[in-house]
């Protein structure tokens, strides 16, 4: 069987991943599965650029194809904050923490120029140089107190007009077809079989 690295430790999302090249025949390594992994140094200044640090770092230590992706919130009123930081913006991966900082930087925003927007970037690379990039976006704006128990990150902040509703208040039917990561994905299954065959 053919194999892959996904270059994450998120389980959902490594869930998410072998469920779509499953049918494919290609088996899905994530770095849960793997022992002695490079660090992973994310000094780029993009989604995209981060996205091919990741690749490139695991792509080299393991010369398997590698699929990584990167994805944050920008808010245009905080001059794209907190933007490749997001995971990160108030210390280590600490979603309570996170949202509390943007919930103060943005009190005294007026309710009109609250606008915002996730955006998520997936770089697929092959040891033969082959690239593969994807994106996606979804539009919305910050409420003022968190709303809704499931989704993760920014979700119970992140209000989305279309469904009047945050993102921590939809179904996972209800995510996947608006996400950002879910238009990035959609692309990316488009575009994966001509990248999977190109030698």
């Amino acid at each position: 069987m053919k194999k892959l690295i996904f270059a994450s430790k998120n389980p959902g999302k490594i869930k998410e991943f072998r469920a779509f090249l499953a049918p494919k025949g290609i088996e899905v390594l994530s770095l849960l599965d793997l022992t002695d992994t490079p660090e992973i140094i994310e000094n780029g200044t993009s989604f995209e650029e981060n996205s091919l640090i990741k690749a490139q770092t695991i792509m080299q230590a393991y010369d398997l194809p590698v699929v990584a992706e990167d994805a944050g919130l920008v808010v245009a009123a905080l001059n794209g904050e907190p933007g490749i930081y997001s995971a990160r913006y108030a210390g280590d991966h600490d979603d309570a923490a996170n949202n509390a900082k943007l919930l103060e930087k943005m009190q005294a925003i007026p309710d009109d120029a609250r606008q915002a927007k996730f955006v998520a970037v997936i770089v697929a690379l092959k040891p033969n140089g082959k690239k593969l990039v994807t994106a996606g976006e979804v539009a919305g704006e910050i409420l003022r107190a968190p709303r809704g128990e499931d989704g993760f990150g920014y979700d119970p902040l992140f209000y989305y007009p279309a469904f009047g509703k945050t993102l921590a208040e939809l179904t996972v039917a209800e995510k996947n077809e608006i996400s950002h990561r879910g238009k990035a994905l959609e692309q990316f299954a488009e575009a994966f079989n001509d990248w999977w065959e190109e030698s």
